[in-house]
């Protein structure tokens, strides 16, 4: 993966993507935005109680390190055939072909949906939180929010593309360093001061029957696989200046510094703080100051701004190539544009209010979205591509660890899946619809 040298466009993409002006800091501050969301950081205490002290931390930390190679790994195929693949559907075709192209469509459109519904329901929950503070006897329900925040994000869906709004992932990017500094702080005041201070209150087992428990396990290995969801890797890559694969690689690696660092203190000293009764969405968990919560859902919602309009760029990108295949005029174009992202957005709404069980979208989204495009595709296109070493000496061990990876998390896929199932099964039968959670 070593630095490639600027060569001579060969197809307009390749024109284009020489007005790119992106620097490795706004990669960093891309893919920091659209992994590291507190819907990603909130479920982690969660799946590591479902999983226990052990298997908790080793599938944290493998899915942390796996991800970031696998990350880099994306980010060396860029021109590997000599031309600029700008999305990960355009990637995936030039090395399999349609069936790649088609395959990875529907994994990414699986994990930007997935991925919106959960983060909407999220930052309902948080403007939620912050209403309920000011206005205890407050009328409104969880669903008026989710549809406040859906008004926001139909505003922001009006930019062009993910380089116009660097600002709105910068302060994103702060945000979500906000929001983990204060869910860190808070979660270990709790732990000391929660129960007076008596840690024999707190438990570590799980309750229930074996069948639970085993279903519980599940579920939580699709959350983590959720929480280091990227979708998104190519399309940020062909926003970055040249060298494009050294600017990337640093923006993906300072990224994951500051990913590593937040994700392993929120999900052990949630569960160390709480035990097994630590809630799905960690600041649920928390109780006082009450203050700090206010500020750590403001954090939130201003966070997982951003993030929904890098996922929802995908979808966005079908319909603008229907609009400029058909010259329109540029009015034309923006009403099109309000039309189509009203669609969506109304549509992500609907169901995110209607099934608001964001513990449950965040695991079959993990497992079904993720996981194939951030766990299984990279290491095997890789190998694909014809990216391995020529030395025997290298080559086998890495065949062996490449493939590896791809065996473990596509049954992590399976397995993460049946336990979402089961409990979105569960919850249709235990709560209405547009249940005010």
């Amino acid at each position: 993966m070593a630095e490639e040298n600027p060569e001579t466009p060969t197809t307009a993409k390749d024109v284009q993507h020489q007005t790119s002006k992106g620097s490795w800091a706004h990669a960093a501050f891309h893919v920091a935005t659209t992994i590291a969301t507190p819907a990603a950081y909130a479920p982690l205490p969660f799946a590591v109680a479902s999983l226990g002290w052990p298997l908790g931390v080793v599938s944290l930390v493998g899915g942390t390190l796996s991800t970031w190679y696998s990350s880099l790994l994306i980010a060396s195929l860029w021109r590997w055939d000599g031309n600029s693949h700008t999305t990960y559907t355009l990637l995936a075709k030039s090395i399999y072909g349609s069936w790649g192209y088609w395959s990875i469509a529907f994994f990414q459109q699986v994990a930007s949906l997935g991925n919106n519904i959960a983060i909407q329901i999220a930052a309902g929950s948080s403007l939620k939180a912050v209403y309920k503070h000011y206005d205890p006897d407050g009328g409104l329900k969880l669903q008026h929010f989710i549809v406040f925040f859906g008004g926001f994000e139909l505003a922001l869906s009006q930019f062009p593309d993910i380089h116009s709004l660097r600002w709105l992932n910068a302060l994103c990017t702060l945000s979500t360093i906000g929001f983990a500094t204060t869910v860190i702080g808070v979660t270990v005041y709790s732990g000391v001061a929660g129960n007076r201070g008596d840690r024999s209150m707190v438990t570590y087992g799980l309750e229930g029957s074996s069948s639970d428990k085993v279903f519980r396990r599940f579920s939580a290995l699709g959350a983590i696989a959720f929480s280091f969801g990227d979708a998104m890797l190519p399309e940020i890559q062909s926003t970055v200046r040249e060298p494009v694969k050294a600017n990337m690689y640093k923006g993906v690696s300072s990224a994951y510094s500051v990913i590593a660092v937040t994700y392993w203190q929120i999900a052990f000293l949630g569960y160390w703080a709480f035990g097994a009764d630590v809630e799905p969405y960690i600041v649920a968990s928390l109780t006082t100051p009450q203050w700090t919560l206010v500020v750590a859902n403001l954090f939130a919602f201003v966070q997982i701004l951003g993030c929904y309009q890098i996922y929802c760029r995908p979808t966005y990108a079908y319909f603008e190539g229907r609009v400029a295949a058909a010259k329109n005029s540029r009015l034309r174009g923006c009403v099109h544009r309000l039309v189509y992202t009203f669609v969506y957005i109304a549509l992500i709404t609907l169901v995110s209010s209607a099934m608001p069980f964001f513990g449950d979208f965040v695991s079959i989204c993990g497992a079904v979205g993720f996981t194939p495009l951030d766990f299984v595709f990279p290491v095997v296109a890789y190998m694909k591509a014809g990216k391995m070493p020529r030395s025997r000496k290298l080559r086998l061990p890495l065949l062996l660890f490449n493939t590896g990876i791809a065996v473990w998390f596509s049954i992590v896929a399976v397995l993460g899946c049946v336990g979402a199932v089961r409990y979105i099964i569960q919850d249709t039968r235990t709560y209405s619809f547009f249940h005010d959670m």
